[in-house]
């Protein structure tokens, strides 16, 4: 079977492609979409109170500043207890006796102070590892005083 293509032709002329049928359908997609999607709600303050600070109803009075000592042999007093080893640099137990201060005098809104006092023979790292308990602690607020 041999096929002619120069004498093809179209039997009918009424073969275009209908446009209009096409944008029927589209609108009436539009308007399915539109009946059936659902809006999406924007969020709405709920009125609900979160955890916060708890208000006093008598007032707590709180030491204005705390004093540490430093001894000759390293150790490290802070109200009358002593703090962490002599050998510890780190001191993580005046770090958290310091943050608790800190945390204390903010709710108080006091200011948290620390005044640091080196007995004469104190090595001078010793003070600084107390000066880096005090920053670990974010007490930006340090002096020193006269030791013994």
């Amino acid at each position: 079977m041999k096929l002619d293509i120069v004498n093809l032709t179209r039997a009918n002329g009424d073969d275009d492609f209908q446009m209009s049928s096409l944008i029927d359908i589209v609108f009436l997609m539009l308007i399915y979409f539109l009946v059936t999607s659902s809006l999406v709600k924007s969020e709405a303050d709920l009125g609900i109170k979160l955890p916060g600070t708890v208000v006093q109803k008598t007032t707590l009075k709180m030491p204005d500043e705390q004093i540490i000592e430093i001894n000759a042999n390293g150790s490290v007093i802070l109200n009358g207890s002593e703090y962490d080893s002599a050998s510890s640099r780190d001191m993580p137990q005046l770090v958290a006796v310091l943050k608790r201060f800190r945390l204390s005098s903010e709710a108080a809104k006091n200011p948290a102070m620390v005044s640091i006092q080196a007995h004469d023979e104190t090595q001078h790292q010793r003070v600084i590892d107390v000066m880096n308990a005090c920053a670990a602690a974010e007490i930006t607020q340090v002096t020193f005083g006269a030791g013994d």
